[in-house]
């Protein structure tokens, strides 16, 4: 028995030296490739300086998104979410407690802080009341009504994986919110889920497009008349790329996705920067005007906001054509909205953030008399109560949020939408991926997330002293100056005068400034 556990041993050991002697040698068989490769190459300096040194530098570039996010980044640090924010929505979305102790750890002299202003007789719980019902677009045939607060914002199919989509559908029905379709078109896993659809009309107009790429209003009539496509929106621009198409990688085009957006299979999906048959207000109305008469539902359009003189004239032409031209609902998305694949100038500097774009919509409509007639839908890096409140405080109806929900789904911010090798299986066809996703589970934690934002935006808003969280105004609000004090809403973005109010010599003054890119 000892002579057979000696050989044993013995044998073991042996084998050990070899397998260690093999892989000393092919390392050192790579070491003299990768010297050779390295000081040869004429594309990288480092590595043709230091050679196979030099790798290690690429290495710690890589690794170095992973230790900042986990090791050394303060909760309150990261962008574009900080850890506090994330995991906020990961209680909401698991039902866990979310309370914290000894103070926050927010800094709340930052200039640019949002406070919400307590009232010395908060509503009481028995009188608190739900958000009332909305209805939007009052002159169609379809109307839409909702008392929901809080949606899912558009991400396409095949932006977004098959078990991302199925809870993101499922936890919409769950929470009874819409989820919007993203611009890649309607595909039967939308249906399946039961929940209310927006559907997005892209500038490539997926899904809806004719063979040449033109709207056809056959195919819009076959989206339109599902009953769970409640509204379709005009997709004009988004958060992270203004002036430019949504960006689909080529290694995301699957034969499906292919199918459904009407394009070649493995190739990019690059949509043009504009509508090509809008150049105009006037054809952006006719463009609403026709969705709206073949699809008989509500319809309005996605934008962010630059140069905004042009509200003035979209507005006006309203105005000559009858209240019932106007779109039913404007879906303001801001410079900080985000996306999967974008150029880093746009992503980074172009188009107005929401703080500054909400309160300019919100006033516009007011000055023209259309405030009551547009529903206003705010979307943009809105992801905590506080930040829909605020919203709400400006003016919106409704909050729309596609980032908030993907934490919902357990994203973890490892930043690799683009690449298709998403760790979380939310933005990636990899079937290995994919399979940490359960969308059992998960819907699940979508439905909670919206639930527990609108039950503390209602919290907020009774410490405001009102009932119902549409009743929060601009005064319930205040910003921190960069002296410290602080500046009320209300105040900062002043109630405008109406326009029928407004000498028309006056009012030829402002509306040139405006044209020009300069405050009125």
């Amino acid at each position: 028995m000892l002579t057979d556990t000696s050989y044993f041993l013995l044998t073991s050991l042996q084998v050990m030296s070899a397998m260690f002697i093999f892989v000393i040698g092919v390392g050192a068989l790579w070491t003299v490739y990768a010297f050779i490769v390295d000081s040869t190459q004429k594309k990288r300096a480092v590595l043709r300086n230091y050679p196979v040194i030099g790798r290690f530098r690429y290495l710690f570039e890589r690794l170095g998104e992973f230790f900042r996010q986990y090791f050394f980044a303060m909760d309150r640090e990261e962008l574009p979410f900080n850890r506090a924010q994330r995991t906020w929505v990961y209680r909401a979305a698991k039902n866990t407690d979310n309370t914290v102790a000894f103070g926050s750890t927010r800094n709340i002299a930052t200039p640019g802080q949002v406070m919400f202003v307590n009232c010395p007789f908060p509503t009481l719980g028995e009188d608190a009341v739900p958000a009332e019902p909305l209805t939007i677009g009052p002159h169609t045939r379809h109307p839409y009504t909702t008392a929901a607060l809080y949606h899912i914002s558009g991400m396409s199919y095949g932006a977004i994986s098959r078990p991302a989509l199925e809870a993101l559908g499922a936890g919409a029905a769950k929470a009874g919110c819409w989820l919007n379709t993203g611009e890649g078109g309607l595909s039967p896993l939308h249906l399946e889920s039961g929940c209310d659809l927006v559907f997005q009309i892209g500038t490539a107009k997926y899904g809806v497009r004719d063979l040449a790429g033109s709207l056809s209003d056959e195919r819009l009539r076959e989206v339109a008349a599902h009953p769970q496509v409640r509204m379709l929106e005009l997709k004009l621009s988004q958060g992270a790329k203004p002036g430019k198409g949504g960006i689909l990688p080529g290694a995301k085009v699957t034969d499906e996705i292919a199918a459904i957006r009407g394009i070649a299979v493995g190739q990019d999906s690059i949509s043009p920067n504009r509508h090509p048959d809008v150049g105009s207000t006037e054809e952006l109305l006719d463009l609403i005007a026709r969705v709206r008469g073949v699809s008989g539902k509500p319809v309005g359009f996605k934008t962010v906001i630059g140069a905004y003189g042009w509200l003035d004239e979209l507005f006006e032409a309203v105005h000559r054509r009858g209240p019932a031209s106007a779109p039913d609902f404007i879906t303001l998305d801001g410079a900080d909205g985000g996306t999967g694949a974008s150029p880093m100038p746009l992503i980074d500097d172009m188009g107005l953030p929401l703080r500054v774009s909400l309160p300019l919509l919100v006033d516009k409509l007011d000055e023209h008399g259309l405030r009551e007639r547009v529903r206003v839908i705010a979307s943009g890096k809105l992801i905590t109560p506080a930040d829909v409140a605020w919203a709400l405080c400006v003016g919106a109806d409704f909050v729309c949020s596609a980032r908030g929900f993907m934490f919902a789904l357990g994203c973890i911010q490892a930043l690799q939408c683009n690449k298709n090798t998403c760790p979380t299986g939310i933005t990636t066809h990899n079937p290995k991926l994919q399979k940490g996703l359960h969308p059992p589970t998960k819907a699940e934690r979508v439905a909670a997330y919206a639930q527990n934002v609108t039950e503390e935006v209602g919290t907020i808003a009774h410490a405001c002293g009102v009932r119902s969280p549409r009743e929060l105004r601009r005064f319930h609000a205040q910003v921190v100056q960069p002296n410290g004090l602080t500046v009320g809403l209300d105040a900062l973005y002043p109630k405008p005068v109406p326009r029928s109010a407004v000498a028309p010599g006056r009012l030829q003054l402002a509306d040139t400034a405006c044209r020009e890119g300069q405050p009125a």
